[in-house]
């Protein structure tokens, strides 16, 4: 990024993850702010960088591991030290369907709780942060004690939950495991926001079709996911672009008296599973 668009102090946005949520919420948020684009694989973010430069967007491209505390708040600090923090979106996440149960849980679980307590130093007030979770959470099978530990433990103490120990190898259980984490985390974090005079919320992604999803869809589940689609009524997959407008709803001031919860944006196939799907 050049120095004259830092002088500029637009306000901040930062996205983590340049997959295809990333990408749409980046463009849907980014225009006139300075736009943090944060992927661990490098080439990825270049490729998402260039593109977005050559739209007309002033975005800076950071590599962060979101599993490593350190590269997350040299991450937050450098967006903090652009301008005002307008919003944080961490999409950022791995799939049953790409890796393993340990991947998962350092990645989806631990990862989120180091962006959570790394840009709550720096949030203002007017700040949102939206955590990309996912209908599965909403189906994991946890105790109000396991849900507890999670929501409150601190980052490095979380592997070693019995609730997270208790996943072992089963990559799709941990994947349920870490988006219902996400999900009480942001709950128990809300009343520190709140008080910041900033917002905390997460989104739950139904079947959205980006190379992630395709990827689900190509595995041994993917014939049982694409049916439920059609059960449901949806019909079609949702697209990146439903998903950034739904988080442009909860970063923008129209949701300021939104708080610690989900919205869940997944073609009612949840409430289908809950109400209609035969057991």
């Amino acid at each position: 990024m050049t120095d004259r668009l830092l002088d500029e102090r637009r306000d901040v946005v930062v996205v983590t993850g340049a997959g295809g949520m990333g990408t749409a919420i980046a463009r849907r948020l980014g225009s006139g702010r300075t736009l943090f684009l944060a992927e661990a694989s490098r080439g990825q973010l270049d490729r998402a960088v260039a593109a977005l430069t050559s739209e007309g967007y002033a975005v800076h491209g950071v590599p962060t591991d979101v599993s490593d505390r350190a590269s997350v708040e040299k991450l937050a600090e450098e967006a903090a030290g652009a301008g005002r923090l307008a919003a944080v979106v961490h999409t950022a996440g791995v799939s049953a369907a790409t890796a393993s149960a340990r991947t998962i849980l350092e990645v989806n679980l631990v990862g989120t709780v180091h962006v959570i307590d790394a840009f709550a130093k720096t949030a203002t007030r007017g700040t949102s942060l939206v955590v990309i979770s996912s209908m599965a959470g909403h189906f994991a099978s946890l105790s109000r004690e396991d849900e507890a530990a999670l929501a409150t433990a601190a980052a490095e103490d979380l592997l070693g939950l019995d609730a997270v120990a208790a996943v072992g190898d089963d990559a799709t259980t941990a994947y349920m495991v870490s988006k219902r984490a996400n999900h009480v985390r942001v709950e128990a974090a809300a009343l520190a926001w709140n008080r910041r005079g900033a917002t905390i919320n997460t989104v739950s992604p139904g079947v959205i079709s980006t190379a992630m999803s395709q990827a689900v869809a190509e595995s041994p589940n993917g014939e049982h996911m694409l049916r439920m689609i059609d059960e449901c009524g949806a019909g079609r997959t949702g697209t990146p672009g439903e998903i950034a407008e739904a988080v442009a709803f909860l970063t923008g001031p129209q949701a300021r008296f939104v708080a610690g919860t989900d919205l869940l944006v997944d073609g009612g196939q949840a409430a289908w599973m809950r109400r209609h799907m035969r057991r």
